[in-house]
């Protein structure tokens, strides 16, 4: 699996600009709540960790940070975005901090933050391990890296369920935001991104240790965990 991607930041921010307004009830819909189950999930990992200062990159309209602000309100929560027209609605709906910004350009000193988190955001960006890389330059030594993305389930779930990523999902996606091309790459962009041991192997080349993953719902997403 290499480590970069064909995605086009162009189109993939243009693409978020233009379903901004439907993103957050739509995501829901497609993985019928359970995205909601996720994040709460993670929420309850990053409290663990007991950061004083975290990073949510990729933020979008801000659900992890939201999620993560609630669990952790002692937490100094930054959710970042390049799409501008996403953090509008991370910050109308309640996210103390946002900030636009480059994933792969972060406009942060080393060693800022004692955890960054990304949820369905890697698989977006232009290059994987440079934005891994640039995650962990901002983290403290030691501090906590974590990634939601979605994977493909193994066994007999695999083959129905890669029938709705191509076949079901990019309809009812397109129904509900009139936006169908925004997200016909999104079975694509699923099928190429690293999962489980490839992506284990390629946050350990970007220099972090004690990479774990957490399959979730049989497999359809992935939580990862790693420290700088």
């Amino acid at each position: 699996m290499a480590d970069g991607t064909i995605q086009d930041p162009g189109y993939v921010r243009e693409a978020f600009a233009r379903i901004a307004d439907r993103y957050v009830t739509t995501n829901h819909v497609l993985s019928m709540g359970t995205d909601i189950l996720w994040r709460r999930k993670v929420a309850r990992i990053v409290k663990s960790w007991k950061p004083r200062r975290l990073l949510d990159v990729a933020s979008g309209t801000g659900d992890l940070a939201l999620e993560i602000q609630d669990a952790c309100p002692e937490c100094d929560i930054i959710a970042s975005d390049f799409c501008a027209e996403m953090l509008v609605h991370a910050k109308e709906r309640g996210m103390a901090k946002t900030l636009v910004a480059d994933a792969l350009d972060l406009p942060f000193a080393d060693a800022e933050f004692d955890a960054v988190t990304v949820a369905f955001g890697l698989r977006n960006m232009a290059d994987y391990a440079a934005a891994l890389r640039e995650m962990r330059r901002v983290l403290k030594p030691g501090g906590h890296l974590l990634i939601l993305d979605f994977s493909l389930p193994c066994g007999p779930l695999r083959a129905p369920y890669r029938w709705y990523l191509h076949r079901v999902l990019p309809k009812l996606a397109g129904w509900l935001t009139r936006q169908k091309d925004a997200y016909e790459y999104l079975g694509g962009s699923i099928e190429e991104f690293p999962m489980g041991q490839s992506m284990l192997d390629l946050i350990g080349r970007c220099g972090y240790t004690d990479a774990d993953a957490r399959p979730q719902t049989f497999g359809v997403a992935s939580i990862y965990t790693a420290v700088a």
